[in-house]
């Protein structure tokens, strides 16, 4: 799972090598208890840029936003399988959840079909 102060390693040729995660969306907190959002496999997280390239096309002084693609907590499937990664990996991604990269490196995870990442899909060498 993926939470806030997580190092991510970025797997797309945007020019951006490694993210620092500082806020999940789409997930709150419970109330009262001592619990973080946590992102996992094709969720959305909002990163600053802690190492890139000369030649990136993003700004290192702005927000951006990523999409999970792995993760090294284990996720369970429907048939009771479990599927886990070396590293947490994440795709940038822009205003309309397209990838700004053109190529993906790595494997991706089968759960970002079911929600609707059919762009990534198709730009990924290996579907797990």
């Amino acid at each position: 799972m993926i939470q806030q102060e997580t190092m991510l390693d970025i797997a797309d040729n945007s020019g951006v090598k490694l993210a620092l995660c500082i806020k999940v969306l789409g997930r709150g907190g419970s109330r009262g208890r001592k619990t973080r959002p946590c992102a996992g496999v094709g969720d959305i997280v909002c990163v600053a840029i802690k190492k890139s390239l000369p030649n990136c096309q993003l700004d290192d002084m702005k927000v951006h936003k990523c999409l999970i693609i792995r993760t090294k907590s284990p996720v369970k499937r429907r048939d009771g399988s479990y599927v886990r990664f070396d590293s947490n990996a994440a795709v940038m991604i822009d205003a309309d959840g397209n990838p700004i990269g053109t190529r993906i490196f790595g494997a991706v995870a089968r759960e970002l079909r079911e929600k609707n990442y059919m762009k990534i899909i198709s730009l990924a060498s290996e579907v797990v």
